[in-house]
C-alpha cells in the first residue's frame, strides 16, 4: 500500500507497553497510548511488572498517587515533597485538570481498554516476588505471563516501555 509521498505504508499493526512504575505519571501514559492504540485499530498489550502491578490490583488501582519526592519534573525540593499532604494536593491537582480534558480515572480507563480490545497481563516474576496471585487482580488481567511469553506476544510489533 502507497501512502501519499510514494512511500510504503509503514503503519504500526501492534504495540506492546512495559508498565513498571506505580504512580500516576508512570501509569498514564501506557493507558493513553494503549486507548490510542486501539482507537487507530492497533493491536495492544500491556505489561504490568514491578510497582506497575498497582494499576491492575482491586485494592490499589482507585488510589494511585503522584510521586513529589524525587520527580525533578515536580520542580519542588524532595524535602517539600515529604511534606505531609503533598502528595494528596500534587495528585487531586493532576486529576482536576486530566477531568478538564476527559481523561478517565484508572479503573475506568483500564476497562475502556480491555473493553476496546487490549489485553492486559502481569509479570510472572514480579507477581511471584511480591507473593500475589490472579485473584489480587482486576477482572481485565488475562493473565500472569513470564518474559519469554511477553515477547512471544510482542513478536512483529513495537514494544514502549513507559
Amino acid at each position: 500500500m502507497a501512502s501519499n509521498n510514494g512511500k510504503e505504508n509503514n503503519k504500526i499493526q501492534k504495540v506492546s507497553i512495559v508498565i513498571s512504575r506505580g504512580s500516576l505519571d508512570g501509569v498514564y501514559p501506557g493507558l493513553i497510548m494503549a486507548n490510542g492504540a486501539r482507537m487507530d485499530g492497533i493491536e495492544a498489550n500491556l505489561f504490568f511488572t514491578f510497582w506497575g502491578l498497582e494499576a491492575i490490583m482491586k485494592k490499589r488501582y482507585d488510589k494511585i498517587k503522584v510521586a513529589t519526592v524525587g520527580n525533578p519534573a515536580m520542580h519542588i525540593p524532595s524535602l517539600i515533597g515529604i511534606l505531609p499532604g503533598m502528595s494528596w494536593l500534587a495528585t487531586k491537582k493532576m486529576l482536576k485538570e486530566m477531568d478538564k480534558l476527559d481523561i478517565p480515572p484508572v479503573p475506568e480507563f483500564i476497562e475502556m481498554i480491555h473493553d476496546a480490545g487490549a489485553h492486559l497481563y502481569a509479570c510472572k516474576a514480579t507477581v511471584d516476588m511480591f507473593h500475589l496471585s490472579k485473584d489480587d487482580f482486576v477482572p481485565q488481567v488475562e493473565d500472569i505471563i513470564n518474559v519469554g511469553t511477553f515477547y512471544d506476544l510482542a513478536a512483529g510489533g513495537q514494544i514502549i516501555f513507559t
